[in-house]
């Protein structure tokens, strides 16, 4: 199995950025530990991360080239915003989970809609860096 693990804006300053909604832990620290879990696991993993929407556009088409069986994502602020990275999940058609560090529907009025959860089977929130493994181990029993 292959998995493709995406990262959008600012969660390459985790450890930096709130640590009071985000924690200590840095983006380094979340990659080895997705890693450490799928090694375990006998999973390929990629973990790619990017400020630029269409960056991560280009990842999710790239997913479908290089025959990905999962992705997880966390859009960061992209979320909120980008109909360009639903378009792009739905027409590469590779099972998505969607991931969040932070309970993000207990926060302000305007994250209260993800456009990707229009696409993902599922939705994790506010489990942190665990969230990730979680999405994981959703997409290796499919």
């Amino acid at each position: 199995m292959k998995i493709l693990v995406l990262n959008g804006p600012n969660l390459n300053m985790l450890g930096i950025r709130e640590p009071d909604i985000y924690g200590r832990k840095t983006y380094d620290d979340l990659v080895s530990l997705i890693k450490d879990h799928c090694a375990g696991a006998g999973i390929e993993v990629e973990c790619k991360q990017s400020n630029s929407e269409g960056t991560l556009v280009d990842f999710i088409q790239q997913a479908y080239f290089e025959k990905v069986d999962g992705i997880v994502i966390n859009p960061g602020a992209y979320t909120h915003t980008s109909v360009a990275l639903l378009d792009a999940l739905k027409a590469v058609a590779i099972p998505t989970v969607e991931v969040h560090i932070s309970q993000v529907d207990e926060r302000e009025s305007f994250r209260q809609i993800s456009y990707v959860s229009y696409y993902a089977c599922k939705t994790i929130m506010g489990k942190g860096f665990d969230g990730y493994l979680e999405a994981i181990d959703i997409l290796a029993a499919k």
